[in-house]
């Protein structure tokens, strides 16, 4: 990591050499020996305790609190957060008339990731930079305009908005609150976590995980969307056919699950996850049935036939209340599924989960084909009707399974 001089990390970070020094002598920034005495992570510091100053925030108080033991930003200087960026050495302006990527298309994906609109001639981010040579190739192909580049970079923002949320309860919880537990302050337990962090050398290892996910994810989408077009040109051509026996699709969502267990905490929601996965299983397996994923609140799971998953179904809304698990909402659907990588993908699959979210508590809703094929003996179907589910372009005919 560079070492700067004072006049170099009020530039980094735009104050000015004065507003260093005044933060140097409450004891917000420390400064090292040498000719050097501050660091890059200093500059997120020094920007991080400006905003608070600028919004109302007394610099003394923080200062107080650092010195107290109550505050320390000494987290920043983890390895996950050292590669946070600094700005270049170039503006907006001038990567737009480099790359000939115009500034409201560069600013427009820029704004829709996650990062602030700045003025064209503010310094861009290192990191900014990374993005530039995909929208200098989707631009000159034709294959990104300002719609699109928006749309995908939203898209990217709302995924990792929540891994990186997510990351930080990690931190929290698996990092910090052990420290403070063990009587430690709160500038001892961040010393301690980014010391701890910095040990593990875990930044590169997330790397390599998201990557893996991201690529999984990659390749779930275009498979779903491949079985898509596949039965949509059978269904034109009139050789999709029903077939004399169907497999079924059964989701399965927890009502008020996330509610729960931010208010009863990290050890209930494992308690609760534990004693779903527990019943899930052993209700599936006894119909036919095989969970193929876990969705958080939720599991999606295939049976052999219809007449299982919907015995399967209500057995496991029946016993979930007793044991201590919020009310469920369940969707079955029937019908061909496409088998990939240990994942189903295909309208059947998309209609159950759509008919999941339609559900209400402690509700078995099937499609008609469900019903259609060899009725489960003690079992009725009650008429829904027609239902516009979202996400399926034709009403659908819905039955909820009851027991007799």
């Amino acid at each position: 990591m560079n070492a700067l001089s004072a006049s170099e990390l009020a530039g980094l970070a735009g104050v000015t050499e004065a507003d260093i020094g005044r933060l140097v002598d409450l004891g917000v920034l420390v400064a090292r020996d040498g000719d050097g005495p501050f660091l890059e992570t200093d500059a997120q510091k020094v920007r991080l305790v400006t905003a608070c100053e600028q919004a109302g925030l007394p610099m003394a108080g923080i200062a107080a609190a650092i010195r107290d033991g109550r505050l320390s930003f000494g987290f920043l200087e983890a390895p996950p957060f050292r590669r946070w960026a600094v700005r270049s050495a170039r503006t907006y302006r001038q990567v737009s008339q480099e790359t000939g990527v115009p500034l409201e298309l560069l600013g427009g994906f820029l704004e829709a990731i996650g990062f602030a609109r700045m003025a064209p001639d503010g310094l861009i981010r290192e990191d900014e930079l990374e993005v530039v040579p995909l929208l200098r190739l989707g631009l000159s192909t034709g294959v990104l305009d300002q719609v699109w580049s928006s749309r995908l970079g939203r898209g990217y923002a709302e995924g990792l908005r929540l891994i990186a949320s997510v990351e930080k309860d990690v931190w929290q919880a698996r990092f910090i609150a052990p420290v403070l537990a063990a009587g430690a302050d709160q500038q001892t337990a961040r010393e301690q976590a980014a010391q701890r962090s910095g040990d593990l050398n875990i930044a590169p290892l997330i790397d390599r995980a998201l990557m893996a996910a991201y690529r999984r994810q990659q390749e779930l989408a275009w498979i779903e969307q491949m079985v898509e077009e596949i039965e949509t040109e059978l269904e034109q051509a009139g050789g999709l056919g029903r077939p004399g026996r169907v497999p079924a699709m059964c989701f399965l969502d927890l009502v008020g699950y996330t509610r729960l267990t931010e208010e009863q905490g990290d050890q209930a929601a494992a308690e609760l996850a534990g004693s779903l996965a527990v019943l899930v299983e052993r209700s599936s397996r006894e119909h036919g049935g095989v969970p193929v994923k876990w969705l958080g609140d939720g599991v999606m799971v295939h049976f052999r036939d219809p007449a299982g998953a919907v015995l399967a179904a209500l057995g496991m809304v029946e016993q979930f209340p007793a044991a201590g698990l919020p009310p469920a909402h369940v969707g079955v659907a029937a019908g061909p599924v496409v088998a990939q990588g240990g994942d189903y993908f295909g309208r059947t699959v998309n209609l159950a989960a759509r008919i999941a979210a339609y559900a209400s508590a402690s509700r078995v809703l099937v499609s008609e084909p469900v019903v259609q094929q060899a009725p489960p003996q003690g079992v009725t179907f009650v008429e829904l009707g027609q239902v516009q589910l979202q996400g399926i372009a034709q009403p659908v005919r819905l039955l909820e399974a009851r027991r007799v």
